[in-house]
């Protein structure tokens, strides 16, 4: 069992502004406030394959996620694989709200392992996930509109 998370937004900018920013993994940091820490495990930063350890922070809890890019395509979608403790798949898709405007989703399935609680674990921690996602969207909104 794996629990499916799933947050949206509209962004008041363009999509190729909200691209260039979503594209630049290690800038990521700067609006998911549960991401403390980028290490690029390949020698490339963006596009398919591309490795990190990204150093997670969810209250009193700290996990090394091991994330790589399973696909990219460009303005439209970044799919990617966790291979830490907690494993699972995820992306971002973008897509043109209209000429100055564009949606946002984010969605995960996440499988905890039976050790941390398995699919208990996995239904309040997506409560939380959710919650501090849809705070990373707001965080990636304000960099953008202002």
């Amino acid at each position: 069992m794996s629990k499916r998370i799933e947050v949206s937004t509209i962004i008041h900018k363009p999509i190729e502004v909200v691209w260039d920013e979503v594209k630049v993994m290690k800038n990521h940091v700067n609006w998911m406030q549960d991401a403390a820490n980028i290490d690029f495990l390949s020698e490339n930063e963006a596009g398919i394959d591309t490795k990190m350890r990204v150093l997670t922070k969810v209250g009193p809890f700290t996990l090394n996620d091991i994330i790589t890019v399973t696909t990219w395509e460009e303005m439209n979608s970044i799919g990617v694989i966790h291979e830490g403790i907690v494993t699972g798949k995820g992306a971002f898709y973008l897509s043109k709200n209209n000429d100055n405007s564009t949606k946002f989703e984010w969605i995960e399935e996440l499988k905890a392992p039976y050790y941390l609680g398995g699919p208990i674990a996995e239904f309040f921690g997506g409560i939380v996930l959710k919650l501090i996602w849809k705070k990373n969207l707001m965080n990636l909104k304000n960099i953008l509109e202002t």
